[in-house]
This record gives structure tokens, C-alpha cells and sequence, in this order.
């Protein structure tokens, strides 16, 4: 495993072996920064001489993956687990706003926070969260390792031809939705104006969402059905369900698509020197490797990986929210209540601090004022429900990332 090296300005150098890492801690010559990725600092004036090292990004919706390629070795490569619960917490905390506007007084607004009009740089919060995510990443390898450029994958996906492979010319004008006003009307059209369902004609129809919002759906056709308002009320109260196959959709295609040139375009304003690929080049240098497909490999062909040493350390890592807004909802000066499972830190632990149990490295999943934990590991398996305080060392606070050593990534496909 490499050891990454801080020169005394902070500023990264090329990494070095365990045992030379150990020599400079045990002759006072460097102390340690972070634990994970494990990172020294020297604390002596030393030649700042580096390598070229290129750092590839291969871009995501769901996972991403990143590698550090050198001339003769890869010093560091990672699989990276992105939100994807952006628009289900957005959505309650719509209707938890609606709520108190419809319980409280009208009160007069106290100052003006609305914009006449988004500016065209505007992302929806989903999409600028995933772009910062990656954004982040970057700079998290450039804290540790000297990069000199980076490459990162646009892909493109035409929705057109995801959905109808022989597409061409003039019919990519001539979409389904042609000469309908909106997609209500359309949906009621293609499904003869009757309940999908029941089948009923003469009364008031609606048009329902097969994945709702919340959970990730769109406003996409292929994402809504008619039904009669009796049906669709008796649905959302549990009483009714609807056997339909899911459709999986385009979400992720169309994110990447809006995201893909973002994501170049943002790194370079950081002062970054960006090249661009593309998933054909990338797909053709992975099978020429005879690597399976994965993240962490395409990421590895991305920084023009060919022959050098793999490192074996596949670091994998998960965004994960920052806080729990229950935590904070009762307000304890005008007498409300905080519920004894929404504690936010007991006997010097915080939920999702990185802890030490026996020999097993894992995060703390939950709180009791008890002092018994339930903790398990970064997959979310569970180590043990009530794991007692004393038997816990802290190794590392919670951060809006946890970090954990998975040394069998690069096998089997990951997802878009």
C-alpha cells in the first residue's frame, strides 16, 4: 500500500512505501495528516522534485471512478458512490413547507428573496450536487498526489436512438408528442381516453405517475398512465394496486448529457488542464487490456493506463448527507420536545465518525443515550446493533464522505 507524502508547505509529493513512511515517522521527520488515504506530512525543508502524474475521471450518474497514473505505476484509484436521494428529500421538504403555510397566519414577507429570472448557468439542485460531488473528488486526489493534468469522459447518449435504434434524419422532428399541445394530452390520447384499469370512459381522468417524483421518476410518457379519479385516489390510499411493469427510463442519460461538458467546463475555470474522451475510446482500450468492466478500469484507461503497476488498494467512497434536519426541528427554547432517538452526539461519538470495533474498521449507524450503538460497515452491512461505547475507538469524524479500503472493486460492471 502507498503512502502518500505532504511536503512541509502541505503541498503533495510523489507517495512512497510503508517502510520508508515508517522510518520518517519513527525519526520524527514527519507526522501523520490523515488516516484515510494514509497521509504524512514531512516536517523538514526537502527537493520538491515530481512526476507527471495524470488523474482520469470517468464520470457518472450513480458511481464514478478515478485513477492516478504515473509513467511506471498507478498510485491511486478509487470507486465513488454518488447521492441519489437529492430530489426525495427536496420533495418532502416541499410538502413540509406547504404544510406550515396552510397551518400558519399569512404573514407579510419581511424582505424580497425571489429572482425575476434563473440565471442560464442554473442547475437543478439534483444536478449541481452531482457535478460539486465530482468536483470534489478531484480536489481530493490533488491534495494528496502531485497532478499534472487531468481526463476526464463526456459521454453523449441520444435518447432518440436509446428508444428506436433505426431513427433517422427527418423522424427525430417527428416524436411521438408531435402536433399534441402537452404531454396530458398525449398520454390520454395514446391510452383511448379511458382508465387503464378499470376502463372507464365517462368520467374525470387523471394522469398518473408509474414512479412517482419523489422516487426518481420523470414526466417522461413512458412514466404516466391514465386512470379515473376513483382508481387513482384508492391507489395513493393503499387500497388499489396497479399491476404495471416499471419503466426504467432515461433519467441518468439525460443528467449525463447536461453534465458531461459542466463538469470539463467547471475544472478548467479551477485552473485545471483538462482533456476530453469519450466511451468508445475508453471501451476499445479496456478490452485491449482484457479488463473487465468497472469504474476504477475504465478511469485507469481514461489516464492513458497501458502497462503500469495497479495498486491493489481499490479505495471505495460514499457521499453520504451531511446532517438529519430532525435533529434540529424542536425548538428546545420554546418548549419542544426532541425525540431520545434523534440525539445528535453521545459519549464523544457522532453518528457516521469512522470507529475501530475489535479489529473491524466501521461507521456508526446509530445513536442511543445508552451508550449501546448500532454500527456497521461503508456497504451498510451490519456489524453489530448494539455495540457498547467503551468497545469503540474513534478514528476519523464525520465527514460528507466515508472512505474504506475494498480490495476487490475491479471486478464485475458497475453501473451508469
Amino acid at each position: 500500500m502507498l503512502v502518500y507524502v505532504l511536503n512541509k508547505d502541505g503541498k503533495p509529493l510523489m507517495p512512497c512505501k510503508q517502510a520508508k513512511a515508517r522510518k520518517l515517522l519513527k525519526d520524527s521527520k514527519a507526522k501523520v495528516v490523515k488516516r484515510t488515504p494514509f497521509t504524512i506530512q514531512l516536517n523538514w525543508d526537502c527537493e520538491n522534485n515530481v512526476q507527471p502524474v495524470i488523474l482520469g475521471v470517468d464520470t457518472g450518474y450513480k458511481k464514478m471512478g478515478v485513477s492516478a497514473v504515473s509513467k511506471d505505476k498507478e498510485l491511486f484509484d478509487s470507486e465513488v458512490e454518488l447521492r441519489t436521494d437529492i430530489p426525495k428529500l427536496l420533495s418532502e421538504k416541499k410538502q413540509y413547507r406547504r404544510t406550515r403555510r396552510n397551518r400558519l397566519w399569512y404573514r407579510k414577507s419581511r424582505f424580497f428573496n425571489r429572482v425575476k429570472s434563473k440565471k442560464k448557468s442554473w442547475l437543478a439542485p439534483s444536478v449541481e450536487h452531482r457535478l460539486n460531488e465530482h468536483i470534489k473528488m478531484v480536489n481530493l486526489v490533488k491534495s494528496i498526489l502531485p497532478v499534472s493534468s487531468l481526463v476526464a469522459s463526456a459521454a453523449a447518449f441520444d435518447i432518440q436512438r436509446l428508444k428506436n435504434p433505426e431513427i433517422l434524419g427527418i423522424e427525430y422532428q417527428n416524436g411521438e408528442q408531435k402536433d399534441f399541445w402537452n404531454v396530458r394530452e398525449y398520454v390520454l390520447y395514446r391510452d383511448g381516453h379511458k382508465c387503464s384499469r378499470c376502463g372507464k370512459t365517462n368520467t374525470v381522468l387523471n394522469v398518473h405517475h408509474i414512479i412517482a417524483r419523489a422516487g426518481g421518476g420523470t414526466d417522461r410518457p413512458d412514466n404516466l398512465i391514465t386512470l379515473c379519479e376513483a382508481c387513482h385516489k384508492a391507489y395513493h390510499e393503499g387500497r388499489l394496486e396497479l399491476k404495471i411493469k416499471n419503466n426504467k427510463g432515461f433519467k441518468a442519460e439525460t443528467i449525463m448529457s447536461i453534465l458531461r461538458w459542466k463538469i470539463v467546463n467547471r475544472l478548467i475555470e479551477l485552473g485545471n488542464i483538462v482533456g476530453v474522451t469519450y466511451g468508445y475510446i475508453t471501451k476499445s482500450a479496456r478490452i485491449a487490456l482484457g479488463l473487465p468492466k468497472s469504474h476504477i478500469n475504465d478511469a485507469f484507461c481514461i489516464a492513458g493506463g497501458t502497462v503500469q503497476k495497479r495498486t491493489g488498494n481499490n479505495y471505495f467512497i460514499k457521499f453520504v448527507r451531511k446532517c438529519n434536519r430532525s435533529l434540529f426541528k424542536a425548538n428546545l427554547l420554546k418548549g419542544g420536545k426532541r425525540k431520545v432517538n434523534t440525539i445528535k452526539r453521545a459519549f464523544g461519538f457522532a453518528r457516521r465518525d469512522k470507529v475501530i470495533y475489535g479489529k473491524t474498521e466501521c461507521f456508526i449507524h446509530g445513536l442511543r443515550s445508552s451508550g449501546y450503538f448500532d454500527i456497521r460497515s461503508l456497504t451498510g452491512e451490519k456489524i453489530n446493533a448494539s455495540a457498547k461505547y467503551a468497545n469503540l475507538r474513534l478514528i476519523e469524524s464525520f465527514k460528507t464522505w466515508r472512505i474504506a479500503l475494498l480490495p476487490a472493486l475491479t471486478d464485475g460492471v458497475s453501473e451508469l
